[in-house]
């Protein structure tokens, strides 16, 4: 079965609204985990309008799931945050799912060009497999890029869905799915596992879910957007539900 990661992100931007620490990230962590997820992602970004490097170096040390930490190997440091690739480095994540943000992108809206970024990016994977993280790359559903993954020693890569989840319900869904359908395919043929995220929901995760070999999805936005209706334990449980 798919398995669920549940993003932090939303939590952590609710409570940067104050100053009373409400919500905790780590207690939301603990709840999601109870309630069946298989782990936790985080976004941080350098302004740190969300999650912060402290929150990565406490869920780090509090999990008994895979921890996912997302972003951008190149960014550089700033006052008060040391950085992706520092951050990781003393963070070590199960996982570190490399995407292609700049700064001021309100969220990730494209994944790699590995014709121009590849040749940056195979030392930062092979360092990251180094330090015992495995190493996913954000990708949009583009065959003859995916094929290139591999070659630079990712193990996976994260479909960026935005534009199935556009497509859902419509007369393009079909035509969409078919093309994410190929990617997929591609990636095992290539060595790789799939995961995959962006605006999935409860309404498009069970389509999404047939994709042959989708080995993890990363939902943050509308699964707590749904917990703040349903209770973040209910909620956990029914996008489990529709992973099965």
């Amino acid at each position: 079965m798919t398995r669920l990661s549940v993003n932090l992100n939303k939590v952590a931007l609710m409570r940067n609204a104050r100053l009373s620490g409400t919500p905790s990230v780590l207690e939301l962590a603990k709840i999601a985990v109870l309630a069946g997820a298989d782990g936790i992602t985080v976004h941080p970004r350098p302004d740190q309008r969300h999650i912060r490097p402290e929150d990565c170096y406490q869920l780090a040390a509090m999990l008994d799931v895979e921890f996912n930490i997302e972003g951008n190997p190149f960014e550089t440091e700033l006052a008060g945050y040391p950085g992706f690739m520092n951050l990781v480095r003393k963070a070590r994540p199960q996982q570190c799912t490399l995407v292609p943000d700049s700064p001021d992108q309100l969220t990730s809206d494209h994944g790699w060009n590995l014709t121009a970024d590849g040749e940056r990016l195979r030392p930062v994977i092979a360092e990251l497999k180094a330090l015992g993280c495995r190493v996913s790359l954000f990708m949009d559903a583009d065959s003859e890029q995916i094929a290139r993954a591999a070659e630079l020693g990712a193990d996976r890569i994260e479909l960026y869905t935005e534009s199935y989840a556009d497509a859902f319900g419509t007369g393009q869904e079909a035509e969409v799915f078919t093309r994410f359908r190929k990617a997929a395919e591609t990636a095992r043929e290539a060595g790789l596992g799939v995961n995959a995220g962006h605006d999935l929901n409860l309404k498009n995760l069970a389509t999404m879910a047939t994709l042959p070999g989708l080995e993890e999805v990363s939902i943050g936005h509308a699964l707590i957007a749904d917990a703040l209706v349903m209770g973040l334990e209910r909620t956990v449980k029914a996008y489990k539900a529709q992973l099965s």
